[in-house]
Formats: C-alpha cells, structure tokens, sequence
C-alpha cells in the first residue's frame, strides 16, 4: 500500500512558477514509476507528466513540454513537479499517481490513468492571467 499527498499549489500569475510535491509513505517508494495528472472544470482528467522509478526516464504531455520537470528523490520518498511559464490554461486540480513497477521495468514511464494503482487526493493550482 502507498499512501501519497500532495503539497504545493496555490495562485500564482500568468508566467510564473510552482513546485508541486507527493510525499508517498511506505518504504518501496523507489519501485513505484510515478506520475502527475490534472483536472481542470469541467474537463476529463489528464496526463501531464510520468517518471520511471530508476528516475532515469521521464515523458510529458506536449502541453507542459519545456515548461515543466519531473523528478524524484527516493531517499526522501518524494516526486516533485516544477512548473514554469505558467498559463491560465495549467489552471487545475493536480493529482500524483503511483504504481509498483518490477526490476525489469525500472525504467519503463506510464502515461494513462488506468496504469496507476494509488492516487493521492490532489492539490489546487490556479493561474491568473
């Protein structure tokens, strides 16, 4: 079982940044591939970002391309999200996601919803424009 909270958002204006962190209990942190996704009224939940647990492989939707990073650090049991060049479009509820991945899928990065296991309960960024 993993536990996991995010921390981070707010409001922020158009161009700015925020860092968005899922602190995940249990002590297999680093055999789960992590993932961020978001929700905005209205709209279907979507995939922004994914990181594999070896941390060596990330992927992103073309929409955050450039403007936002994943990372984690296994020693803190933590995955981060940097978010630069905000837009009022990034506006949503933002939500980490984890799943247990096997040693010989260390560096495998997951992009759909139905590839995760535990969710965490999500977090409010909203962007002014």
């Amino acid at each position: 079982q993993v536990q996991l909270v995010e921390s981070g958002g707010g409001l922020v204006q158009a161009g700015g940044s925020l860092r968005l962190s899922c602190a995940a209990s249990g002590r297999t942190f680093s055999t789960y591939a992590m993932g961020w996704f978001r929700q905005a009224p209205g709209k279907e939940r979507e995939f922004v970002a994914a990181i594999s647990y070896s941390g060596g492989y990330t992927y992103y939707a073309d929409s955050v391309k450039g403007r936002f990073t994943i990372s984690r650090d296994n020693a803190k049991n933590t995955v981060y999200l940097q978010m630069n060049s905000l837009k009022s479009e990034d506006t949503a509820v933002y939500y980490c996601a984890a799943r247990f991945a096997p040693t010989y899928s260390r560096d495998t990065y997951y992009s759909t919803e139905d590839s995760y296991d535990y969710w965490g309960q999500g977090t409010q960024v909203t962007v002014s424009s």
